[in-house]
């Protein structure tokens, strides 16, 4: 396992995923896949930055694991900020024009789609949310 802990702020997004980006290109990650994978850090982290700590700021630990047999990556973003399970809200209904859409909820709803697997839990005063994608 590798891991990055770093401030969750909006600035550190580059700084995450290069840092992913780095272990999915040692294992000749395909490009579809790793651009899927940057897109879901873009948007999860960028959450956390947003929401965890508002109005004040903390730190964001991102964890990479990869299970070699199964060819499986696996992100996983942990906060101690207020706790959220973005999967308990509903997807948006994509069928309706953006006007009548609700606010919200088309970014993690992307991330379900291009994720082989999204898990959240809150344990021991942390958010921990992990993404896995074979590759």
């Amino acid at each position: 396992m590798k891991e990055l802990v770093l401030k969750a702020k909006l600035d550190n997004i580059p700084e995450v995923t290069a840092f992913i980006d780095e272990q999915l290109e040692a294992l000749d990650c395909p490009m579809k896949a790793q651009m899927q994978i940057d897109v879901a850090i873009d948007e999860l982290f960028s959450n956390i930055a947003r929401y965890a700590y508002a109005p004040g700021e903390g730190d964001a630990t991102v964890r990479f694991e990869f299970d070699e047999v199964a060819r499986v990556a696996s992100v996983t973003f942990v906060d101690s900020g207020v706790p959220f399970d973005p999967l308990k809200k509903g997807d948006p209904d994509v069928s309706l024009p953006v006007e009548e859409r609700g606010e919200g909820g088309l970014g993690i709803f992307l991330v379900k789609k291009t994720m082989d697997a999204v898990e959240y839990q809150y344990a021991e005063g942390r958010n921990e949310l992990t993404i896995r994608k074979h590759i």
